[in-house]
Formats: structure tokens, sequence, C-alpha cells
């Protein structure tokens, strides 16, 4: 018997795979796997419904704490936001799905590992190379390559003539993507880019103009570039994001409409909702001004882009990927302190820090009077700094050049 483990989450994707699969694989066994990476509700159905659709077996594999400490937080401390303003949220945990699934399999003694990411997207990419990395031996199957279903719509309709429930309609056929750190929202009315988001799009945070009329203060405690406490309270990696998700979401932090470049070579458009990731990723950022000298800050920001372009399309698992990370965490020695934040209708910012490593030095900035720094040394400065300006000048003034 071929064993087939399916990376499940009960929508409508996988939900129709499980009949596909023991139709077109004659005999064959199907295992779901459900990594849970902060879904919440989603998952309270997924076990019973997974073996009402045709699986043997269903793993829910508890990922939550692993995803926060092992694959957010690296990806906050680095800086990195795909495009600029993407913060990540299903690329970094499309990895350790892969890697949930690859241990199943090993376990099942399982050929084939299926997904059920489209032939469009960066999901496909992503699991795959997952797979790869661990265990180049374990086949790969993609549906939505090679079957007749071509829209959300037939899906739906493949579903209903099976039996099964999806958690979507033809009114409302977002294709939706959750975990502990963010919400996404694809597909529908949303494909055109002139088209606003519905009212009641957004799950988890409120809309910016539903968020309280006052402004609240929090701290965020960082050792060494990872939230450790919020409001003084220390808290878990997991219990901190939840925390930050709670209050950021209350405020109308961390939405996002965005038309992004994917790794296939088309634009897509998204919306995300990322309360609590934006939160922590803001503070960080303050702190970091506090605490990282200028060379540094400047070339951390370029690796930023390059990590986010490694963990967008898919390359987790890579020796560059471990090389960047041996950086940032260097640059984190001494990113340690405690960031004041403001929040307010959608908007959240530094409204004070403090750091023992700090490397401002009110007596030298200051525009008052001090000891310690001779504002004549500025001149000579200066002049070195602007021989090479200075030289060519001189250079097209003798060859009467502008």
């Amino acid at each position: 018997m071929t064993k087939i483990v399916l990376a499940y989450s009960g929508g409508l994707d996988t939900s129709v795979i499980i009949p596909w699969l023991k139709e077109n694989y004659e005999g064959s066994e199907v295992i779901a796997v459900c990594g849970d990476v902060g879904q919440g509700d989603e998952l309270n159905a997924v076990y019973d419904k997974a073996l009402k659709s045709g699986a043997s077996k269903c793993y829910i594999a508890d990922l939550k704490e692993e995803f926060v400490a092992d694959y957010v937080f690296p990806v906050i401390k680095s800086g990195a936001k795909y495009e600029g303003k993407y913060l990540l949220g299903t690329c970094c945990a499309r990895p350790l799905i892969a890697k949930a699934l690859v241990e199943v399999a090993e376990k099942e003694g399982a050929e084939y590992i299926c997904h059920g990411a489209t032939g469009k997207g960066n999901d496909q990419v992503r699991f795959e190379l997952g797979v790869k990395a661990l265990n180049p031996d374990i086949k790969i199957i993609a549906p939505w390559r090679v079957w007749d279903i071509k829209s959300r719509e037939d899906a739906i309709d493949y579903a209903n003539e099976h039996g099964i429930e999806v958690p979507v309609t033809k009114k409302r056929p977002y294709s939706m993507d959750r975990n502990v750190l963010h919400l996404s929202h694809e597909g529908g009315d949303l494909e055109n880019p002139e088209n606003e988001p519905i009212s009641d799009l957004c799950l988890i945070c409120n809309n910016p103009e539903d968020a309280p009329d006052k402004p609240e203060y929090i701290t965020i405690d960082y050792v060494k570039g990872n939230p450790v406490a919020i409001n003084g309270k220390e808290l878990k990696p997991l219990e901190l994001l939840e925390k930050a998700n709670e209050i950021a979401a209350k405020h109308g932090i961390g939405i996002l409409d965005m038309v992004e470049n994917r790794l296939v070579g088309m634009k897509s458009r998204g919306v995300y909702e990322t309360p609590g990731g934006t939160l922590l990723f803001e503070a960080h950022k303050a702190l970091e001004s506090l605490t990282l000298d200028r060379n540094t800050a400047s070339y951390k920001s370029q690796v930023a882009i390059k990590y986010s372009e490694l963990v967008y399309d898919g390359l987790w698992f890579t020796p560059l990927k471990n090389a960047l990370d041996a950086f940032v965490d260097s640059t984190q020695e001494t990113c340690t302190g405690q960031v004041k934040m403001k929040l307010y209708k959608g908007n959240c910012h530094s409204a004070g820090m403090t750091s023992p490593y700090s490397l401002y030095s009110e007596e030298i900035a200051t525009f008052g009077e001090d000891n310690v720094y001779d504002q004549a040394d500025a001149e000579g400065f200066i002049n070195l700094f602007g021989l090479p300006l200075k030289v060519n000048a001189m250079m097209k003034k003798k060859n009467n050049m502008k």
C-alpha cells in the first residue's frame, strides 16, 4: 500500500485532496498531518474531519512554541520585511510545517508528501524545498498542478459533490492562512487592486477608526534581541506574542494591504493582519537605534533585504540563511533593554527607551555646553572628509569643465 502524508489544514484545498488522492492513487493510504502553528479555533474539528474525509490517521503536531521561539523571533531580530512591508507570517511557518511532514513520513515509512499549494503560488516552493533539504528521497504530489479542478469555485463544487464541509463559500471565497503571527487574506474581490477591502475583512484586528480613542503605553523588554517581558511581566515566547497580539489588535495595529511580487513571477495582492509582530518589530527596531553603531546598523539593513528574500523564497534550510543568522545573532549581543511604546489608531512608535549597552551619550549629543566634545575638531574632519570633492572641483576648474 502506498502511503501518502498530506499537509492538512481542514481548509478547502486540503479537504478535497483526501478523496482525490484515494480516487487517483488506487489503494493508497492518506495520513493527514496538521501543524498547529496557532490557527486557534480552526483546529477544533480538523481531526474528525480528516478521518471523515478518508484519511487513515491524522497527526496534529503542536508546533506553536517552536514556531515563535525558533522561527518568528529570529525573523524579527533580523529586521526582515519582504519588499519593505511584509513581515513574512506565512513564509516563516512553512519550513517548520515541512519539517513536521518529513518527521511523520519517516515515522510512517511514507513514500510521498502531498500539499495543497497551487501552481501559481509561493507555498509550493516553500514546502518542497523544505522537504528536499530535510529528506531528498521523499517524492512530492502537488494536485493543483495536475488535477482537473481549475478554480476555488470548482473545488467548492467538488467538495459539495463528495459531502465535504468547507469553511468558504462562493460569496466569501478568500484564501486565508492563519497562525499565531498573522492572518492573510487573498483572492475574491481583492484580486482587483482597485477594490478597497470590505469593511469586515479583518478578523483579528480592529479597524483603526474603531480602535480606542485614547492611546495606550506599554513596555517591552528585550534580551539579546529577543522580547522577554511586557509591562514588566516575564513571559515565554508564545505567551508573549499572544499578549502582544491582544494589545496591538485592539488598537488596529498591523493591517497591511499590499501588492507583492511572488517568486513565480506574478504580482499578487494580499491583506495581512500582523498585530503583535508589528509591535515587537517596531520596538526592536527602536532599541537597535540605541545599541547598534552606524556601520553595523547600515549593513544589517542590507542583510535584512537578502534575509527576507531567502525566507520568502523558501530557502530557510540553506547555508546562506544559517550564515546570516550567525551575523544577526552577533549584532544582538548588546540589544538588551526596555522600550516604551505608544499605541493609537493603527500606529505604534517608541515613546522612550533605555539600555545598559546604549551608545547614546547625552553629554556628547547635547546642544548645551559640554566638556567632552571640542567643536573645533570638526573643521579638520570636514577638510579631510571633503578632500576628494575639493580635488575633483579643482580638476574641473583647471579644464574649464562644468
